[in-house]
């Protein structure tokens, strides 16, 4: 399996330019941060707080259902990507 290394997304003009900035040696140009950097942090912040927050509100039975269900997911999305 291949991997794309520098491209994100499926815009075939971004998979160009990335290829012709390979070629040429150039680098590809960033695209600017436009997120309001006040949301950005209060965002974070409440990132930060709300998963030791949950974990400890959760009790072990439902922690482990909870992580049964990932693992069983993430299985299922692995078979259905080797098929």
């Amino acid at each position: 399996m291949t991997k794309h290394h520098g491209y994100q997304g499926r815009d075939p003009n971004l998979l160009g330019l990335a290829t012709v900035a390979c070629l040429t040696g150039e680098s590809v140009p960033e695209a600017p941060d436009t997120r309001n950097p006040a949301a950005v942090a209060l965002g974070r912040l409440g990132g930060l707080k709300g998963g030791p927050a949950r974990a400890k509100a959760i009790n072990e039975a439902k922690r482990k259902r909870i992580a049964r269900a990932g693992g069983k997911a993430k299985a299922k999305l692995h078979a259905r990507n080797r098929a």
